[in-house]
């Protein structure tokens, strides 16, 4: 999900779950973890886990089924399966699927790799941290130019770190080096934003969420220094990922555990399936097949049917255009007009 900004006041007399920021703030828990194994290794392992661990966390297939692919899924299912959020959403759907595929063609005629590459990153990178800073917004009372600017810092240092890691074989050494120099000046430029503007956030609640979002950065780029690919990746992911996993069950539970209002709940109320695990099984469930079968699945219809194959028409084609379709949708469907809204109440 993609919050442009969530107030701790937003409640709803008849909602029985909310969305707990105190549980929101314990995922950033990560970093302590990430931060203790690499000393460790670098320590008393002897830079085992640097040497082990994959390089890039998407070599890993178990890495793409548990972080990335099953919250990209998970928030196109919410969206598709309720038909009153497809009626209110249908024009933004069709707009963007053609404006993906106009952009898509376009862009493998015109534009090179590293570029096109570089584009999508920073939609990436833009879409985590803007719900990171979205959540944390309302309670850090940020006006709206700080929120801005540490927010673009913040992207403007995660992109040059993503570039790093994952362009790296193919960058040349001259390249490498501005790529850091960029992360570096990015990191130092948002530190110094994060203590000029931290006077505004006047509750100590506030401030640890605060501070949490700027030490994702840092982190993220100090695991990167010392080539923790790995970890320097997972920090962020995991964070977004588990974020959006809370707001997606909690809205949820409200909109079917009383009543389903689409036929995944109203057949998982027949199995006896609670509310809770529904949308994750699914979704992780879901992802595992398009990953693991997807590819072989299609290819082998196309040679029967067409005597051909093609590549990746899943795992690039299918699953880029649903994270595409992620990125745009998320910073509407969460916005205080939305219909989704309905369904979500936050606490302390």
């Amino acid at each position: 999900m993609s919050a442009s900004s969530v107030s701790i006041h937003d409640s709803l007399c008849d909602q029985k779950q909310a969305v707990s920021f105190r549980l929101l703030l314990g995922l950033y828990g990560i970093i302590p973890v990430c931060l203790i194994l690499q000393s460790l290794d670098s320590w008393f392992w002897r830079d085992f886990l640097k040497e082990n661990l994959p390089s890039n966390p998407f070599h890993f297939v178990l890495f793409q089924i548990l972080f990335g692919t099953p919250h990209i899924i998970a928030s196109n299912i919410v969206l598709v399966s309720n038909a009153d959020y497809l009626k209110h959403f249908k024009r933004h759907i069709i707009l963007m699927t053609v404006a993906i595929a106009f952009a898509y063609m376009l862009g493998n005629m015109l534009l090179p790799y590293r570029v096109l590459f570089i584009v999508v990153a920073t939609w990436t990178i833009h879409h985590v941290l803007k719900q990171q800073y979205g959540v944390a917004r309302g309670l850090c009372g940020l006006p709206d130019w700080a929120f801005k600017l540490l927010l673009y810092l913040s992207v403007m240092a995660g992109v040059a770190i993503y570039v790093g890691i994952f362009l790296r074989n193919s960058l040349e050494i001259e390249h490498v080096f501005w790529v850091k120099n960029a992360a570096t000046m990015g990191c130092l430029m948002l530190l110094v934003a994060a203590v000029v503007c931290q006077h505004y956030v006047t509750t100590s609640f506030g401030r640890w969420f605060y501070w949490s979002n700027i030490f994702l950065v840092i982190t993220s780029f100090y695991l990167y220094q010392q080539q923790h690919y790995f970890m320097a990746v997972l920090v962020p992911r995991f964070v977004h990922d588990a974020t959006a996993y809370v707001f997606y069950v909690t809205h949820d539970y409200n909109k079917h555990h009383r009543q389903p209002q689409n036929f995944i709940y109203r057949y998982a109320a027949r199995c006896n399936l609670h509310v809770f695990i529904v949308l994750p099984v699914i979704s992780f469930f879901l992802t595992f097949l398009l990953l693991a079968y997807g590819d072989d699945a299609v290819n082998f219809i196309t040679r029967y049917l067409l005597g051909v194959e093609f590549y990746k028409v899943i795992t690039l084609g299918f699953l880029g255009y649903l994270a595409l379709m992620h990125y745009f949708m998320e910073g509407l469907t969460w916005q205080k007009d939305s219909p989704y809204r309905k369904f979500i109440a936050f606490s302390k």
